[in-house]
């Protein structure tokens, strides 16, 4: 398998690259990540089951866009593909571990919100890869495709109201997947109805968002430049991405600082903040059980009062 990927990698590279060093590292919990090395470079490998290819090939597709926007570091991708009972995709090697001062945790927050900002220079293409129609995406909920968060499945159907995205393809799709795992929430019902509620009057942009911005998806490179990977990518209300960044333990207060100084929150994302990372609860749920069942139930109460 190895050799297969060294070659693909030689082919959309134009340099000739065989590993001479292959290392373990950290892939997350999901992956087996490899550092793999020769004379001419170093490149990140993931490594997974074949039927998961579906999952790189999107992840691939979402660094693409967020490199489009030229905002804020990420990872190139350089191939991905499957051989034999894997799937694999291979990323630029990026030096990770570097300090995370003030100044850098600052131009993070700056160029994400930079990011948040984008506007596609052309339509996003429909499934199938045919290009939509301008008029009939502008200002829609989505992505052109689905993706993962985590290893859970990502509904981006494209959708013109954001209450509606919101409760049918991220809280009710995981409320759902919950109620199969045995999950009990006796306020699922009554939560979606509220989401209308909550977000009305309403109306954010459709922002490109990485999806799933908790710490352990940041990082500084070793010459100090911010960098973000692993996106669950598409078009939502950029303070999902905020949000998160608060749920497991929060960024430096200067990440805060650098956003609102390019584009300050909107008012209420107070209250907005505890419905969006209520979709990562479930979520984690979905994938962990155990104490997030009590979690997810507390929020609920808590947002339908």
């Amino acid at each position: 398998m190895w050799d297969k990927i060294a070659a693909r990698i030689s082919e959309v590279t134009g340099n000739k690259f065989s590993i001479d060093n292959r290392r373990s590292v950290s892939g997350g919990c999901i992956n087996q990540g490899y550092s793999i090395s020769s004379s001419s470079g170093t490149y990140f490998a993931k490594i997974n089951q074949a039927s998961q290819i579906g999952m790189f090939e999107a992840e691939a597709l979402g660094l693409q866009q967020i490199r489009t926007t030229q905002t804020i570091r990420v990872p190139e991708p350089i191939c991905w593909g499957t051989e034999g009972n894997s799937a694999y995709i291979v990323l630029e090697w990026l030096d990770l571990g570097g300090r995370g001062g003030d100044k850098v945790w600052e131009e993070m927050g700056r160029k994400l919100a930079e990011m948040h900002k984008y506007t596609p220079p052309s339509p996003p293409l429909l499934r199938g890869g045919e290009k939509a129609n301008s008029t009939l995406l502008r200002g829609l909920f989505g992505w052109d495709r689905n993706n993962t968060i985590g290893s859970t499945v990502q509904i981006n159907s494209w959708t013109a109201n954001w209450a509606e995205f919101w409760a049918e393809h991220r809280i009710g799709y995981q409320l759902k997947l919950a109620k199969r795992r045995g999950g009990h929430f006796p306020q699922a019902e009554r939560l979606l109805d509220v989401i209308p509620e909550l977000l009305a009057g309403y109306e954010p942009q459709p922002s490109l968002v990485h999806g799933d911005l908790w710490g352990g998806n940041a990082g500084v490179t070793s010459a100090g430049e911010p960098v973000i990977f692993d996106p669950a990518t598409y078009f939502g209300d950029r303070e999902v991405d905020i949000a998160m960044t608060e749920l497991f333990g929060g960024f430096a207060s200067h990440f805060y600082r650098g956003y609102n100084l390019v584009w300050p929150l909107d008012k209420g994302y107070e209250q907005r903040k505890t419905l969006y990372n209520l979709y990562h609860i479930l979520n984690h749920f979905n994938l962990f059980g155990g104490s997030y069942e009590s979690q997810a139930n507390q929020i609920i109460n808590r947002i339908c009062g």
